[in-house]
């Protein structure tokens, strides 16, 4: 994983905006309708050709596919892998049910647009969960690397991401296994195809891990912060053995409290998860700071191992503000002095700006200008920092 030795390096946390029609496609899928699976594939293709010279154009060092062949950040898995099935509807955020003015306006801007949904309608583990055909992981592997050498001046690193064990197990119910132990560790072995393939392919690995702290106030919301922190710590032991074959200076760890635009008042704080993600097996976290409800907890980053990267949350990808490039830069200094060592930090947003097709809070057009206000602070803070810029 590339360290941010002359100049602040920039990238972002994996899904971009999708073309419509390739929107409207995943949505009548996941409604049931008779998608032909070769339309979508095009599509999918067609998109990546147009996803990544526009990240180029932005300023994007450390880019990747945009998640365009996926239609969330982590349902795809159940083309993937065996035993899923049926559905049901997953628990609503702690903040919106305390808060059920917004919790109305929420649903009702759902409703008025084609998407595919994280909450309705969820499949469930009904049978062995396990890894059907490398191929497809390889061929979406395969696919972005066409592309990288169809472009003149590609990214300085390209990454792929995957999900982790934790977010599949409680957005996706557990009616099989006798255990949610059985159940993570199937979806680890079941991941480690996946982990493994994209590694070999030379791409850094994201693991898209909201479950981390986003189920505190989901699954978690009523109970102890002490049987959070175990599920959290089982997570963590799931991954290191899916990883187990996998230089962890090749992977970094993406962690969130939910990538959406709420009061997000019943979030748990960095500092009681971090001593969890300090076990991780990982080069680097991925962690947000633009989230107003976040933005002051860069200043724990003294407590990570010695030589751990940050990839440092400083757009916002849920508001159509412009962050401006004196903010990004303020932010990323901050940041520097927490971890004593500006090359140890990576510019980047705080989630992804379409993590489920069609959920995206932010104008296509506004979302390359946020990646290019990222790369202007990124150079102003690098040459603040005194970094010699290549």
């Amino acid at each position: 994983m590339l360290r941010s030795e002359t100049r602040i390096l920039t990238t972002h946390a994996g899904s971009l905006p999708r073309p419509r029609e390739l929107i409207q496609l995943y949505a009548e899928r996941a409604r049931g309708a008779p998608i032909d699976p070769a339309t979508i594939e095009q599509a999918g293709r067609a998109a990546l050709r147009w996803v990544v010279p526009k990240q180029l154009e932005s300023g994007i060092d450390i880019g990747n596919n945009g998640e365009q062949q996926r239609e969330a950040f982590f349902l795809y898995v159940q083309r993937r892998m065996s035993g899923f099935g049926g559905s049901w509807n997953r628990r609503s955020f702690a903040d919106m049910t305390r808060y059920p003015a917004y919790a109305a306006m929420t649903l009702a801007q759902a409703e008025a647009t084609e998407h595919v949904s994280l909450r309705g309608a969820l499949p469930k583990a009904i049978g062995e969960v396990r890894y059907l055909d490398r191929r497809l992981v390889e061929a979406e592997c395969a696919d972005f690397g066409d592309v990288l050498t169809e472009v003149d001046a590609g990214f300085a690193q390209p990454f792929m991401t995957a999900p982790s064990p934790g977010i599949i197990a409680a957005a996706m119910l557990n009616a099989y296994y006798d255990t949610e132990d059985a159940y993570l560790a199937a979806l680890g072995e079941a991941l480690r195809v996946e982990y493994e393939t994209i590694v070999r392919h030379n791409y850094v690995l994201q693991i898209d891990a909201p479950d981390l702290a986003m189920e505190r106030h989901i699954t978690y919301q009523d109970r102890p912060l002490a049987d959070f922190l175990g599920f959290a710590e089982r997570v963590i032991a799931t991954i290191n053995a899916a990883l187990a074959n996998v230089p962890r200076e090749q992977v970094r760890l993406h962690v969130c409290w939910g990538n959406y635009q709420g009061p997000h008042d019943c979030d748990v704080p960095l500092r009681d998860i971090l001593p969890v993600l300090k076990q991780a097996r990982v080069g680097a976290l991925v962690l947000p700071f633009a989230n107003p409800r976040h933005a002051h907890e860069y200043r724990v980053l003294d407590e990570l191992q010695e030589g751990q990267l940050v990839v440092a949350g400083v757009i916002d990808t849920v508001t159509n503000y412009i962050e401006h490039p004196e903010v990004v830069a303020d932010r990323l200094e901050q940041i520097a002095r927490v971890l004593d060592d500006p090359c140890r930090l990576i510019a980047g947003t705080d989630c992804g700006f379409d993590t489920s097709a069609g959920r995206g809070l932010v104008a296509e057009d506004v979302v390359w200008a946020k990646l290019r206000a990222l790369n202007e602070g990124a150079r102003i803070a690098s040459a603040r920092l005194g970094m010699n810029r290549s």
